[in-house]
């Protein structure tokens, strides 16, 4: 395979380390490096538009410029004499732009069946099998391929990472724990590693372990959990919203805390200048009730509206498109249920939102990420003037509680409950 060594392995090193290396010259530096090496190297193709692909800012049905990059790589690929992998990873990033997740996948394991060591197929089938909410494949994709990655390769130590993570989001917390805290004894700067120890407190509820563990690296962490409120838009306040991972999880936490009772004055307006944009895009269904999460707290109703509404059509005819697939029987009806509660209908948002309780794994993201969800049904049912709904609130919160024993989140959830209706 042709390569232009150290330019990739310095890209590749800040994608698996989720660290932009400004000595580096950056993601953008590593990149524009590759293309200048070689304007015609097909894999710095794969790279560049790849990565942006993933990225999920920007869609191809309406962004020419990406759309074109996509076509000009496959191009490229059927006028060259390139490798079997190399026409494999042209194919699955072709995949990919067109939201056929599963299909990009299989095309990814196929390259890692006789390349185990191929870390760009291991990373990008990771990430689309975060965007899936694939948890079971996201897991054993990187257990497949452990054995072969020895001590002495580059990036070796952060496949411990990627399959802590994987491990967390199968339950195997404890784990998940261990391989992640061996993978920072070995690369301490490894952020999948330290985001998934952070994970695995969250879901245990050790809240404090949490603290401490990210405190006393220096790293910053939300603590609403604990009650902290203005200490975690403190936080909030002082961290730039550059990604999509940030942009979404930005939205989030505003609304877990405003689902708490917390005043976030004007911090919706400022989000929505930067999730506006992205209304028509669809890309992944996660991203789109995220985008929904910012327009309805910014009261922002034609957004709102745009949005559902360019999800209900993409739904009519998805074609290949997976997360367009799922947008009718899942992602609508959970948009519409955010909706109804952000109108006060909370009987409608229960009755939108519980029969997707077991499905909403389907929208992505990680299981810290998407109990945003579980919180709102619950919130919801607190809320509904019917009894029965009522009923099932302090079911969900004696089931949240048997999962995640000495949560303060939980505990506070049921002293509402009583308050509300004893």
């Amino acid at each position: 395979m042709k390569t232009t060594p150290n330019n990739s392995v310095l890209f590749g090193s800040q994608y698996v380390k989720w660290r932009n290396d400004e000595t580096l010259g950056g993601f953008e530096g590593c990149i524009s490096a590759i293309q200048a090496a070689d304007p015609n190297f097909v894999m710095g193709h794969v790279i560049s538009t790849g990565l942006e692909l993933v990225a999920t800012t920007s869609s191809t049905r309406l962004d020419e410029r990406l759309a074109g990059a996509v076509k000009q790589t496959v191009e490229l690929a059927n006028s060259q004499d390139i490798s079997p992998r190399e026409r494999l990873h042209v194919k699955a990033m072709e995949l990919f732009s067109h939201g056929n997740f599963p299909k990009a996948c299989d095309v990814w394991e196929d390259i890692l069946v006789d390349h185990p060591t191929d870390l760009l197929a291991l990373k990008f089938s990771h990430d689309a099998y975060f965007y899936m909410g694939a948890q079971t494949p996201m897991r054993d994709s990187v257990a497949r391929v452990l054995p072969y990655w020895k001590p002495h390769m580059p990036l070796s130590s952060c496949l411990k990472g990627l399959y802590s993570f994987g491990l967390l989001e199968t339950r195997f917390y404890d784990q998940a724990e261990k391989v992640a805290m061996e993978g920072l004894a070995l690369t301490p700067d490894d952020a999948w590693s330290v985001h998934s120890v952070a994970h695995v407190c969250e879901m245990k509820a050790e809240v404090d372990k949490g603290l401490k563990f990210m405190e006393g690296e220096g790293r910053k962490t939300e603590i609403y959990n604990k009650g902290q409120y203005e200490a975690a838009l403190q936080i909030y306040d002082a961290q730039a919203s550059g990604s999509m991972l940030d942009t979404v999880d930005a939205s989030s936490m505003l609304c877990r805390l405003e689902m708490e009772g917390v005043c976030v004055k004007d911090r919706w307006q400022e989000l929505l200048q930067v999730t506006q944009p992205h209304t028509d895009d669809h890309v992944t269904l996660f991203n789109d009730l995220h985008f929904l999460m910012v327009s309805l707290g910014a009261k922002e109703s034609r957004t709102s509206q745009r949005l559902l509404e360019g999800l209900q059509e993409l739904a009519k005819e998805p074609g290949e498109n997976q997360q367009h697939q799922l947008a009718g029987t899942v992602g609508v009806p959970m948009c519409q249920a955010m909706m109804e509660y952000n109108q006060g209908n909370y009987n409608q948002a229960v009755e939108l939102l519980y029969p997707l309780r077991y499905r909403m794994v389907d929208i992505g993201g990680s299981d810290a990420q998407r109990d945003l969800f579980n919180q709102l049904l619950i919130h919801a049912a607190m809320k509904s003037e019917n009894k029965h709904h009522q009923k099932l609130g302090r079911c969900l919160l004696v089931e949240r509680d048997a999962v995640r024993p000495n949560s303060p989140l939980t505990h506070r959830l049921m002293q509402r409950a009583r308050a509300l209706h004893d």
